[in-house]
C-alpha cells in the first residue's frame, strides 16, 4: 500500500489498483492482506466489506482471472471479432460495432446448429462486468421468446403470449 492509499497488487495475469478510503487500514502479515476497520460504526462496517471484498476480488483476478460467457439467442443474430473490435448483428437495421478495452479478450464462436456465443476474459472482475452489461443492454432478453443477448446459464422469466377472447 502506498502512501496515497493505493493498494497495488499484481501477478501472472497483470497488476490491478484500489484506493482504499481512511477508515481502513491495510496490513499485509505473513503473505495474508489485513483489513481492520475504525469503529464499528455502521458506514465503517460496510466499507471495511467493500474494500475487502475489492482486495480479494483483484488477487484472484491476477492469480486466477475471470471469464463471462455470453450467447445470442435469435434468427440472424451473429457475432464476429477483430482484433478489439467486435461487430454485431442482433436484427437491427445495422450492424453494431462494439469496441472493447485493451483489458479484455474476445472469442467469439459460432458452431452450426448453435447460438453464436461470446466469451470476455480478463483479470478485472469489475471492468469485465460493465462491459458485459454493456454488451446485453445492446438487445435485451424480451420476455416471449426470449430472443437477446445473454449470458449463458441466465434463465429468463417467460411470459405467455396474447389470448384470444372467447
Amino acid at each position: 500500500m502506498s502512501d496515497d492509499r493505493v493498494v497495488s497488487v499484481k501477478g501472472p495475469k497483470g497488476e490491478l489498483q484500489q484506493w482504499i478510503d481512511p477508515c481502513v487500514e491495510v496490513s499485509i502479515e505473513d503473505g495474508v492482506i489485513n483489513l481492520t476497520r475504525e469503529s464499528d460504526h455502521r458506514d465503517h462496517r460496510s466499507k471495511h466489506g467493500l474494500y475487502r471484498a475489492l482486495i480479494a476480488n483483484m488477487v484472484e483476478g491476477v492469480s486466477n482471472g475471470y471469464s463471462v460467457k455470453m450467447e445470442l439467442v435469435g434468427v440472424g443474430f451473429r457475432a464476429k471479432s477483430t482484433g478489439q473490435l467486435l461487430e454485431l448483428s442482433l436484427g437491427y437495421s445495422h450492424p453494431i460495432a462494439f469496441e472493447l478495452p485493451k483489458e479484455i479478450a474476445l472469442i467469439a464462436e459460432t458452431e452450426k446448429g448453435k447460438n453464436p456465443t461470446i466469451t470476455l476474459t480478463s483479470h478485472d472482475k469489475q471492468l469485465i462486468g460493465q462491459v458485459a452489461a454493456k454488451l446485453r443492454s445492446l438487445r435485451k432478453p424480451e420476455p416471449y421468446k426470449g430472443k437477446g443477448v445473454r449470458f449463458v446459464g441466465e434463465y429468463i422469466r417467460k411470459k405467455d403470449g396474447k389470448t384470444s377472447a372467447k
